[in-house]
Order: structure tokens, then C-alpha cells, then sequence
């Protein structure tokens, strides 16, 4: 008799590959050009400085940064809760990291509420399957022994825009 929760686990896993894949080829189009079996990213005309409106948006929010998110930056859904300046260190040092990219990645620089870009609602998708992924099918794996497994952006991308398929 086939084991329900592995068709579960297995399903999510194709389900995480192909939100991956759809990922990739919605943010890649556009933003890298292949020399030798390599995606480069795409110069962009002026370089974006990350720390810098970091830097801005922390003094922005001077005196709020324990309030709830959702509070203080306007249009933020998965993340609303968290303490407004935990949430710039996720995009930051989570989002940022995990991905090989920068703020401009899923946001228009001085227009941070805007949902203009693709890959902004893409990483929102992402972030609800990882939570469905830890919380529903990890946590009920009886074989972990009650250790806590999770999944994040860098289980897959480490570091890139597009992620890892396959290891080799």
C-alpha cells in the first residue's frame, strides 16, 4: 500500500520545481544574456546602491521598527506581522542573499509598495509554498525524529536567480 504522506511530500517537491522553473524563466527573460552557458546579469544604466536605501528606509522608520510591518510600509502581505525593521533585514540579508540579487530584483527603487514587477508577487507565491512546505509536510515527517526541518529561499536557489535542479 502506497505511503500518502510520501505522494504528498513528492508532489509538493514537483510543485516547488515547477514554481521554481516558473521563477526562473518570468525573471530571466529579460534580466541576463547567456556568454558561454552562463546567464550575466544585464548591466543596468546606473548601479543601485542597496545599502544606501537601506540606510534611507531604516531612517524612515526611526522610532517604528518594532511596530508590525504591515503597519509601516504600505502593500506588505506575507510579512505584515513581523517587526518593521526585521523585515528589511529579511529582504536584505534573506531575500537578497538567497537569490544573488538586489532590492531592484522584485522593486522599483523609491516606489517600494509597487507591484509593477512580476517577480515581487513570484517571491510571495514562493514564500506561502515554503510555509506550506515546513509546516505541513515536513513537520508531520514521523522519520526526522521531531527535528525541525525547514525550507528557504537558499534550499534551492543558493544564490542564484534561477534554481539549482540538480546537483551534480
Amino acid at each position: 500500500m502506497a505511503n500518502p504522506f510520501r505522494a504528498k511530500l513528492t508532489a509538493a517537491a514537483l510543485l516547488f520545481c515547477l514554481a521554481a522553473s516558473v521563477f526562473f524563466y518570468a525573471t530571466a527573460r529579460s534580466s541576463a544574456v547567456p556568454r558561454g552557458g552562463l546567464e550575466v546579469p544585464t548591466p543596468t544604466p546606473e548601479a543601485f546602491d542597496q545599502a544606501g536605501a537601506v540606510a534611507k528606509l531604516r531612517e524612515s522608520i526611526k522610532g517604528r521598527e518594532n511596530e508590525p510591518a504591515g503597519k509601516v510600509f504600505k502593500n506588505v502581505k506575507n510579512l505584515a506581522e513581523m517587526p518593521a525593521g526585521r523585515l528589511l533585514a529579511v529582504m536584505q540579508f534573506g531575500y537578497s542573499r538567497s537569490l544573488g540579487v538586489d532590492c531592484t530584483h522584485c522593486h522599483t527603487p523609491d516606489e517600494w509598495s509597487s507591484d509593477t514587477k512580476p517577480q515581487k508577487q513570484i517571491a510571495r507565491d514562493m514564500h506561502v509554498m515554503m510555509g506550506k512546505i515546513t509546516s505541513d509536510l515536513l513537520k508531520n515527517m514521523e522519520s526526522l525524529g521531531g527535528r525541525q526541518a525547514v525550507v528557504n529561499c537558499t534550499t534551492c536557489h543558493r544564490g542564484q536567480v534561477k534554481p539549482a535542479t540538480n546537483m551534480q
